[in-house]
C-alpha cells in the first residue's frame, strides 16, 4: 500500500498520512471493482440477449428478490465501511493531543505569517519539530483561505474574524510545500510557503539561534500586559478567587456550562470567542457583564497573547 501511495500521491510525512491514503485507495479500488463488474455485466448481457432475428419476442421477466437484495445491501455495506473509516480519521485529525507545540498562523492576500511562542515571526516559512504534535491556530486578515500541506495530508479553512485549528505530527525531516486551496483573489496561485521539519534537537537550536523575536514582546508577555491594561484583572483572578467573571486559574481545557443549557471545553477557539463575542455563551453562575468592544480595543496580537496567558494559568 505504501508503494502504491508513492506512485499516485505525495510522500507520507505525517502520522495520519498512511491512514488517509489507505482510505483513499480503498475507495478507488472498490469503485474500480464495481465499475468493472457493471461494465462486464453490460457487455455480457448485451451479447447474450441481443435480438437475433425479427421473430424474437422479449420475454416477460419478473423480479429476482435475491439479486435485488444483494445489489442493494452490498453497496450499503461498502458505504458504511467508508463512512466509519472516514469518521474515525476525521476525529483523529480534528482532535489535537494535549502535548502540542502551538504556532499561530495568520493568512492574508497573499501570504502566510507564522508566530512562535517566543514572539518570533516568519513570513512564508514554517519550521516544525519531528516526532512531536504541532497545532496551528489560524485566522485570516481578509478573505477565506485554506491551509493545506499535501505531504502531511491536512487541509483546514482559515476564516476571517474566527480561529480554526489543525494539527499534525511529522515523522521524518524534510521540506514540504504549503498551499492555499481556496480561491482568494488574483494572486491565489502564488500563495505558497515552505515548511521545514527538523529533528527535535535541531529545532530547539533553531529556536535559539535562527528565530529571533521581532521588535514586539513575546505573545505570553503581550497577553500578561493586556490582562492588566485591558482591565481583565478587575473581573478575572489568577489564583482561583471568585470575582465578577470566572477565574483564569485552570480555565483552559476545563468544561464550561452555559445559561442556555449547553456546554463546551474551553479550548483556544472558545477563549477567543469569549473575548470578542462574550454574550454568545454565558457561563452559569456569572452575570452577562463582559464588555463587547474588545475586538475594537485589542489588536490581533493582544487577543492571541491573552489566549496564551490564560493557557499558562494552570
Amino acid at each position: 500500500m505504501e508503494r502504491l501511495s508513492e506512485i499516485f500521491l505525495p510522500p507520507q510525512r505525517s502520522t495520519i498520512a498512511p491512514e488517509v491514503d489507505a482510505l483513499f485507495h480503498f475507495i478507488n479500488i472498490a469503485g474500480f471493482i464495481l465499475f468493472m463488474g457493471i461494465v462486464i455485466a453490460i457487455v455480457y448481457f448485451a451479447i447474450k440477449y441481443r435480438r437475433k432475428s425479427e421473430d424474437d419476442v422479449t420475454p416477460v421477466i419478473t423480479h429476482n428478490t435475491g439479486l435485488e437484495v444483494a445489489w442493494s445491501i452490498s453497496p450499503a455495506i461498502i458505504i458504511l465501511v467508508i463512512f466509519s473509516w472516514g469518521f474515525r480519521s476525521f476525529l483523529t485529525i480534528s482532535t489535537p493531543p494535549t502535548n502540542t507545540y502551538d504556532i499561530y498562523v495568520t493568512a492574508g492576500s497573499w501570504y502566510w505569517a507564522f508566530e512562535y511562542p517566543n514572539g518570533g515571526r516568519l513570513m512564508n516559512e514554517l519550521y516544525v519539530p519531528t516526532n512531536q504534535p504541532v497545532k496551528l491556530i489560524m485566522t485570516s486578515e481578509d478573505v477565506l483561505h485554506s491551509f493545506a500541506i499535501p505531504d502531511y495530508r491536512i487541509k483546514q479553512d482559515v476564516i476571517p474574524n474566527r480561529y480554526t485549528t489543525t494539527w499534525f505530527e511529522v515523522t521524518e525531516p524534510g521540506q514540504s510545500i504549503i498551499f492555499c486551496t481556496e480561491y482568494c483573489g488574483t494572486q491565489h496561485s502564488v500563495m505558497v510557503a515552505d515548511v521545514f521539519a527538523l529533528p527535535p534537537d535541531e529545532f530547539e537550536e533553531w529556536l535559539e539561534t535562527g528565530l529571533q523575536p521581532d521588535e514586539d514582546m513575546p505573545l505570553l508577555a503581550v497577553g500578561g500586559a493586556a490582562y492588566t491594561s485591558a482591565g481583565c484583572n478587575a473581573c478575572h483572578s489568577l489564583d482561583g478567587t471568585r470575582r465578577v467573571g470566572p477565574t483564569f486559574l485552570g480555565l483552559y481545557q476545563s468544561e464550561r456550562e452555559f445559561t442556555d443549557g449547553t456546554s463546551a471545553i474551553a479550548d483556544e477557539e472558545y477563549l477567543i470567542e469569549s473575548i470578542v463575542d462574550p454574550h454568545l455563551r454565558v457561563t452559569v453562575g456569572y452575570p452577562n457583564n463582559m464588555p463587547q468592544n474588545y475586538r475594537q480595543l485589542l489588536t490581533e496580537r493582544q487577543i492571541q497573547g491573552l489566549v496564551e496567558f490564560i493557557k499558562e494559568q494552570q
